[in-house]
């Protein structure tokens, strides 16, 4: 990260919080120069509280933190963007953002789809019975819905297949969230591959060197 330097000779800077995943904005605070450098150096977010005349430090009563990954500044050098690994729920109310807009999807997003339900320890979520029920369940389930995939796909039923396989991605991602692996660990795996492709001879390609 640069060494960067707001312009804090009109008073307070909004600083913008997003998450470094989805791109979905969290939240807006302001901050002074001392909460920046709390910022800067705790890698955590600071704001200067407007209401309470006060420093505050973002999670300091939830314990939701908002784990900085990066800092950006507009032209004018008055304005942050701040790129957030939330430890929860951003908003005091206990959703996600503070604005009221539906939350962008992404395929990395059901990663933390699956992380809220485990972190909400509901005993309806559907999510936790299986990780509660163990690996076997998992990998059974994931079989199954692999399965059901190829019976759509057999007929010729786009629908169908569409729903399946929206299926199979869901388990995919109990799957290895249970086994500890990261859809960006896969994704390296992918990128690695892809470098690679077209570095094989003959009719036969390697599904490891595309």
């Amino acid at each position: 990260m640069t060494k960067l330097k707001p312009d804090f000779t009109k008073g307070l800077v909004p600083a913008i919080l997003q998450h470094y995943k989805t791109g979905q904005v969290l939240m807006l605070g302001y901050m002074n120069e001392e909460a920046f450098n709390l910022t800067t150096q705790d890698q955590v977010c600071w704001f200067y509280s407007r209401s309470k005349d006060r420093l505050w430090k973002k999670g300091e009563s939830s314990q939701h933190y908002q784990h900085v990954v990066d800092i950006k500044l507009d032209c004018d050098q008055d304005t942050l963007l701040i790129q957030v690994k939330p430890d929860g729920p951003t908003c005091h109310t206990g959703s996600i953002s503070c604005f009221n807009h539906d939350r962008p999807f992404s395929i990395e997003s059901l990663e933390e789809t699956i992380q809220e339900s485990v972190n909400s320890k509901n005993a309806n979520s559907y999510t936790n019975y299986l990780l509660n029920e163990g690996i076997e369940k998992i990998t059974k389930k994931y079989g199954e819905e692999s399965f059901e995939v190829v019976i759509a796909a057999m007929k010729g039923d786009q629908h169908e297949l569409k729903n399946e396989v929206a299926d199979v991605l869901y388990h995919l991602f109990v799957l290895l969230h249970d086994r500890n692996v990261t859809i960006q660990e896969v994704l390296d795996v992918l990128k690695e591959r892809h470098h690679k492709s077209g570095n094989f001879k003959g009719e036969r390609q390697d599904i490891n060197n595309w």
